[in-house]
């Protein structure tokens, strides 16, 4: 079939943005390439007319030279253009890269969303409230136990407030008076001796032995 009727020709791709800034910039740097040449022969003929006195042979090489520089300023103006176009692609492309990546998040950020929804749905919030509900009875009920477990056993109940103010002063008084500390000057604490004990036997006034430690001997009789 395909040598009676062919093959349909491939469709060629579209249009790069990209692909033709990147031809535009090959194309311009072509161009600065032979402007470069341009100068280079231009410098030649400058220097020849500046060594040759007026005359004909001078303004065959002048003609020469204005020609160059006809060629030169056409090429120049090819390139400004081409150097117009490719900033004008280039700020298209970017245009377009950003409309591309403004898609790309208003994309995600609906994905984002639709996920949000289907896990909102997941949660109930009456459960959450009858949670919290719960939560807060068992902390009252656990303070309740707390307060239970701390109450006093044995206490008279009658204890009129006003009473024991009286008597925490009165303790108060009576702390005070504690605290006094005359009473002990009023002790005299007795020198210490300052005599050392003889270490050989001696006799007291009443006539009574003493050993080297000062206290009566034991007859042997």
């Amino acid at each position: 079939m395909n040598r009676l009727f062919g093959t349909g020709k491939k469709k060629a791709p579209p249009p790069n943005l990209t692909d033709c800034i990147s031809n535009i910039d090959g194309r311009g740097e072509s161009i600065e390439k032979k402007i470069q040449k341009l100068d280079v022969e231009l410098k030649k003929y400058k220097d020849q007319m500046s060594k040759m006195r007026d005359g004909p042979s001078k303004n065959m090489v002048k003609q020469k030279a204005l020609r160059v520089l006809k060629q030169k300023k056409h090429y120049e103006a090819q390139l400004d253009g081409l150097r117009q176009q490719s900033f004008n692609m280039e700020q298209t492309n970017f245009a377009t890269q950003q409309l591309k990546d403004t898609k790309t998040t208003v994309d995600a950020m609906k994905v984002g969303l639709k996920e949000m929804k289907k896990e909102y749905k997941k949660v109930d919030i009456g459960k959450i409230e009858d949670m919290q509900d719960d939560m807060e009875d068992m902390l009252e009920l656990a303070n309740e136990v707390q307060e239970t477990l701390g109450r006093a056993y044995g206490l008279p109940e009658d204890v009129d407030e006003d009473d024991l103010e009286a008597e925490l002063d009165a303790l108060g008084d009576d702390l005070l008076l504690d605290d006094d500390t005359s009473y002990l000057d009023s002790t005299a604490i007795p020198d210490p001796p300052n005599t050392v004990p003889q270490t050989t036997g001696g006799q007291t006034n009443d006539g009574v032995l003493l050993d080297e430690f000062g206290l009566p001997q034991v007859s042997n009789s």
